[in-house]
C-alpha cells in the first residue's frame, strides 16, 4: 500500500479513555495512517475472545491507543521498545499519572512564565543538561522527557552515540506541556498493557494462541541524506530489517497474524527493490 511514503505489508466500540492518542510526538508515528491501516487489519481478530494485541515497536502508541479504544475483545496488550526512557515513560503514565501531571504543570507554569526567546531556550537547555545526566529517578526523568519533546526542535527524538539527547530548542512560545485529559485518558487504557524494554524478538514470549501483531519499525531511510532512525544507540539498520523478516517467518510459521509497516523506499528510487524482494512471499501489498 503506497500512501504518504509508507509501504503496509498485511501478513467498532468507542469506550473509556476517548481522549487517548500518543503523549509524546514520535517520527513516523501513525496517527494520519490509521485510516487506511484498518481497513487492511485482519477480520480475525475482530472475532478472537480474549485477544492479546502485540506491538514490539511502540514508538508513541497512535496504533496502540486506538485499537485499545477500538477493539473490544481486546483482553490485554503487550508493548515493547528498545527506547528505555520511552518505556519508563509508558510505565509512569500507567502507575503514576498524578504525580506526572503535577511535575509537569510546575514545569508549565515556570516555562510560560518567561517572557523572552532567549529565556525560554536557556531553560530548555537547562532541562536538556539534567534529563542527560541519566540519574534522575523515573518520574522526573519522564517529566523532562515530555518537556523536551514537547518543545525541541519539531518534536524529534534523537540520540546520540552516548545515547544523549541533542535536539536544539524549537522555539515555541505557548506548547502544551501538560496534556492533563490525554494523560489521564491513556492512563485508564495502559491498565491492561504489559510494557517490555528490549529486542522486539523477545514479545514472542508473550503470545497466546489468540494474538495479532502490529510491527511499525525505525524506517529505512528513502535517501542518504533523509536518515533519521536515531530514536536509541543501536542502529536499525538493513541488517535488522532482514533479521525482522525473518521473525515475521517466525510468527507465520507459528500461525500468528501480523501486519508492518515501513518507508515506501520505491516512491524515492522506483528501482529499488530492497522491500519487494526481502517480503516477497508475503505480496499482498495493497
Amino acid at each position: 500500500m503506497k500512501n504518504d511514503k509508507n509501504r503496509i505489508i498485511n501478513g467498532s466500540r468507542q469506550s473509556a479513555g476517548l481522549s487517548a492518542k500518543p503523549f509524546v510526538k514520535w517520527v513516523g508515528g501513525k496517527s494520519q495512517l490509521i485510516p487506511s491501516i484498518s481497513k487492511i487489519l485482519p477480520q480475525e481478530i475482530f472475532e478472537m475472545p480474549d485477544l492479546v494485541y502485540i506491538e514490539p515497536f511502540v514508538g508513541g502508541g497512535a496504533m496502540l491507543f486506538w485499537m485499545l479504544k477500538s477493539i473490544k475483545n481486546i483482553r490485554k496488550a503487550v508493548i515493547n521498545d528498545i527506547n528505555s526512557d520511552l518505556t519508563t515513560a509508558y510505565f509512569a503514565v500507567k502507575n503514576n499519572v498524578n504525580e506526572l501531571i503535577a511535575r509537569l504543570k510546575n514545569i508549565e507554569q515556570e516555562y510560560q512564565s518567561l517572557t523572552s526567546e532567549e529565556s525560554r531556550k536557556i531553560f530548555y537547555l537547562t532541562m536538556r543538561e539534567r534529563y542527560n545526566t541519566k540519574s534522575l529517578e523515573d518520574i522526573e526523568n519522564t517529566a523532562l522527557f515530555i518537556f523536551l519533546n514537547h518543545t525541541c526542535f519539531n518534536g524529534l527524538h534523537r540520540v546520540n552515540s552516548k545515547g544523549l539527547f541533542n535536539v536544539p530548542f524549537g522555539k515555541y512560545t505557548n506548547p502544551t506541556i501538560c496534556d492533563e485529559d490525554t494523560l489521564l485518558a491513556d492512563s485508564e487504557l495502559l491498565q491492561k498493557v504489559e510494557i517490555l524494554t528490549g529486542d522486539f524478538e523477545q514479545t514472542l514470549d508473550y503470545a497466546t494462541e489468540n494474538s495479532f501483531f502490529y510491527f511499525d519499525p525505525p524506517y529505512k531511510p528513502l535517501s542518504q541524506t533523509s536518515s533519521f532512525n536515531s530514536y536509541a544507540r543501536e542502529a536499525f539498520n538493513d541488517a535488522e530489517q532482514v533479521r525482522l523478516k525473518h521473525f515475521c517467518d517466525k510468527l507465520n510459521d507459528k500461525g500468528y497474524l501480523w501486519l508492518l509497516s515501513n518507508s515506501d523506499v520505491k516512491s524515492n528510487d522506483p528501482n529499488n527493490n530492497f522491500f519487494d524482494d526481502l517480503y516477497s512471499c508475503y505480496l499482498d501489498c495493497a
